[in-house]
This record gives structure tokens, C-alpha cells and sequence, in this order.
């Protein structure tokens, strides 16, 4: 299956060896900002969770603008200073000592990873045709889970608070695991070029993203992905951790043991998911996912019914839960970004995944600022029956989608099956 899911062309898959190289360094310092700035640089909560939305805003802010520089110059111009840049960033914050500095080195690494995910994204479709491109961003996803798990456990025998040095050594590993991407792309002279040309008044240089938002199918997609994510992924570190500890009322370490199984899925289940969903619609798969992340929910939701009454099933339950949503991630993470693609044009492909990346930096606002009221209602219920809700509520719009498609598009074929046009007579 994994010879099966490797891109044909060797460019593609050493642009995958360094996601997994870089992934491996993101997985050291992943788990432990907040912990780094509050009880080892001294940073009180509020400060650094501040500086945590900082990131967030700065990166949201800026994906626009990444996204028109692809297009525009290519995204080998602008993912090679992107990636020195993170790469700066993330060393220095060995070195923050106060909250002007950590709003400083925050700043740098958010204008480093603005451009990142759109410009990988679009190398990767760039190197891979149509019939692959969803099994290589699904082992993209799968590399990526692998990387930041080996990192999170080398990290965890690694860091100790009482000992600043520690944390100061896995963020200068960081900033040089992104430096192995750099390099690689760096030996493949002829990949990440401008796609088209972007002419005087060509769609791709008149339009912008006013040419992508007027995309009916996409702009469906970009709904979809809005209201999914926002139930979904961007419930994960605040609003599925905050139920567990407080409703289910488990120990923190609970928790890590259930993030742990969601990668563990995702590593074990990719490659077999890809293989299963090849020829099927995409849509309809969209439309699972939302059902899958909604059962997660309603498992966490049991748990917190059972509660303190039995400790072993309640932790179960957490556990379960966050499996459950890894196994929906493992049909998403290929879909949607292959979607993305075949609905982009050249002129407008790092627009496309730009836009596509910004649905995460949105949510990931929404989401947790919406959590912790909902959490406090009813003992957490409501938090409950709205996440529930807007997962199925995701997988209606996703089936609303399909009508929208071409059968190549909506990957229940591909273009060497399609019917040939039939020639109009001169």
C-alpha cells in the first residue's frame, strides 16, 4: 500500500521526506508553547495565551497575501524565505525572556508559516497528476502525524521545567528541522516555478480572489470546511480537553494517552483508507467524515455522563473518542486539498490553497473562543449538541456539493475514464 501511495516522480517524494523530516521537529516543540512560556519563562496565563492568538491572527492575516505571491512569483520564491524565516523564529524563542520578546519571536514565526501549507500544497499538485493527487496528500497527512508523534515522544523524555535548557534545545532542533525541507527543495532547481503565466488581463491576474470566491463549488467547499473545522479540529486542544478534564473529570494524563491513539490511528489506518476510497466520491466521503467526527463527539459525550461513577470507561471513553476522530481525519486530510486542486486553475492555484488553508486559521479562532461558554452550559451538554450538530450539519452541505461537480472532479473517475468530447464540426 505504500509503494502503491508513493508519488510517481522522484521531485514529489523527496518533497515528502522533508514534510516528515520538518514534522519531526514541529512534534519536539508541538505540545509545550504554553507550558514554556508560563512555568519556564515566566509569562503569566493570560499573557501567553495572548501570545498563542497572536500567532493565530498574524498568520490568518497574512495567508491572503502568501497565497497571491505563489501566483504571482511561484511557490518555490516564496516557500524558500518562508521556510528560513520559520526557521529564525522558532530558534529564537530559545531566547524570549519577556512578553515584548515573545510577541516579537511570534510575530517572525507567523510570518514564516503563513506561506508554508498553501506553498507546499501547491508544489505537491504541481508535481503529481490527477489520479494520484489524492493518495499523495493523504501520505502527506499520514507523514506528517508520524513526524510530530516521534518528535512528541522524544521531546516528552526530553524537556523539564526546572531545567530552561531543555526547552531551549528542542526549539533550536525545530528551527533546523525546517532547513531540511529548504535544502531538498533547494536541489530541485526546476520545481515550484510559476504555473502560468499570469498575463495582463488574464483571469488569474484580474481576478484574484474575487475570481476564486465567485467559484460556486469551491465557495460551497469553503462552507463546508468552515462549519466542519469549526466543530471539529478546532475543538480539539481547547474544547475536547477543557469536557475531558472538567465533565469527565480524567487527569491531564488521560488526555496525552488519547492524543497519542489519534495519531496511532491516523498512522495505521492512512494507507488502507486511501486505498479504499479510490474511485469513490469525494463528496460522499466528506459527508462520512462529518458523521465519523459527530460519533467522536457523542462518545466524549457518554463519557461525561458516566463520570466519576466509573473512572475506567469514562477513560475509556476519552480515549475512543479521539480515535474515532483520527480515523475521519484520514478521510479528510486527502479529500479536501485534492478537491481544492482539481477545482483550481494554474493562474489561481496558490489562491485556491490559500483560501483552503485559512478555513483552519479561522475556525482555529472561532472554536476556541466559543468553547468555553458552551462548556460551562449544562455541564458541558450544549457544547455537546452544538459540536454534534455542526459535524452533521458539515456532511449535509458536503452531499449538497455534489450536484456541483464533474464525476472528475468528484473523484468517481478519472479524466483518462471521462467520455471524450466529440469534435464540433468546422
Amino acid at each position: 500500500m505504500l509503494r502503491r501511495s508513493l508519488p510517481r516522480r522522484p521531485e514529489a517524494r523527496r518533497i515528502l521526506v522533508g514534510t516528515l523530516l520538518s514534522a519531526i521537529g514541529r512534534g519536539l516543540t508541538l505540545p509545550f508553547l504554553f507550558i514554556y512560556l508560563t512555568d519556564v519563562r515566566g509569562l503569566s496565563d493570560p499573557r501567553a495565551g495572548l501570545v498563542i492568538g497572536w500567532y493565530g491572527a498574524v498568520t490568518l492575516a497574512l495567508s491572503p497575501l502568501g497565497g497571491t505571491l505563489i501566483d504571482r512569483f511561484g511557490a518555490r520564491r516564496v516557500l524558500l524565505p518562508a521556510l528560513l524565516i520559520e526557521a529564525v523564529g522558532t530558534g529564537s524563542l530559545a531566547l524570549v525572556d519577556s512578553t515584548a520578546s515573545a510577541f516579537g519571536v511570534i510575530t517572525v514565526v507567523a510570518i514564516g508559516s503563513s506561506a508554508i501549507w498553501s506553498g507546499q500544497n501547491t508544489i505537491l499538485a504541481s508535481l503529481t497528476a490527477d489520479d494520484e493527487r489524492q493518495r499523495v496528500y493523504g501520505l502527506n497527512f499520514a507523514l506528517l502525524n508520524l513526524g510530530i508523534g516521534v518528535g512528541g515522544l522524544t521531546s516528552g523524555a526530553i524537556v523539564d521545567t526546572a531545567r530552561p535548557i531543555t526547552f531551549e534545545l528542542i526549539y533550536l532542533l525545530d528551527a533546523i528541522s525546517y532547513l531540511t525541507p529548504a535544502l531538498i527543495l533547494l536541489s530541485l532547481p526546476h520545481v515550484g516555478h510559476r504555473l502560468a503565466d499570469a498575463t495582463t488581463g488574464t483571469k488569474g491576474s484580474s481576478g484574484g480572489y474575487l475570481t476564486v470566491l465567485r467559484d460556486r463549488p469551491f465557495r460551497r467547499l469553503v462552507i463546508f470546511g468552515l462549519v466542519l473545522t469549526t466543530c471539529g479540529y478546532a475543538q480539539i486542544e481547547v474544547g475536547f480537553t477543557a469536557y475531558a478534564v472538567r465533565v469527565v473529570e480524567v487527569t491531564p494524563r488521560i488526555v496525552a494517552w488519547a492524543l497519542a491513539g489519534n495519531t496511532v490511528m491516523i498512522v495505521l489506518s492512512q494507507l488502507l483508507v486511501i486505498r479504499r476510497m479510490e474511485g469513490r466520491s469525494r463528496t460522499g466521503a466528506l459527508a462520512v467524515v462529518g458523521a465519523v467526527f459527530a460519533t467522536a463527539w457523542l462518545i466524549l459525550g457518554a463519557a461525561g455522563l458516566v463520570g466519576t461513577g466509573n473512572a475506567v470507561v469514562a477513560a475509556l471513553g476519552v480515549v475512543a473518542c479521539a480515535a474515532v476522530f483520527g480515523f475521519g481525519e484520514t478521510m479528510l486530510s486527502p479529500v479536501m486539498p485534492a478537491l481544492t486542486n482539481a477545482l483550481a486553475t494554474d493562474e489561481l492555484r496558490g489562491r485556491y490553497n490559500a483560501m483552503s488553508s485559512m478555513i483552519f486559521g479561522i475556525s482555529g479562532v472561532i472554536g476556541p473562543v466559543t468553547a468555553g461558554p458552551l462548556i460551562g452550559a449544562a455541564d458541558g451538554k450544549v457544547w455537546v449538541a452544538v459540536v454534534v450538530g455542526g459535524c452533521l450539519a458539515a456532511s449535509v452541505i458536503a452531499l449538497s456539493l455534489r450536484p456541483l461537480l464533474s464525476a472528475v472532479q468528484d473523484g468517481r473517475t478519472t479524466a483518462a475514464d471521462a467520455p471524450a468530447t466529440a469534435p464540433t464540426p468546422a
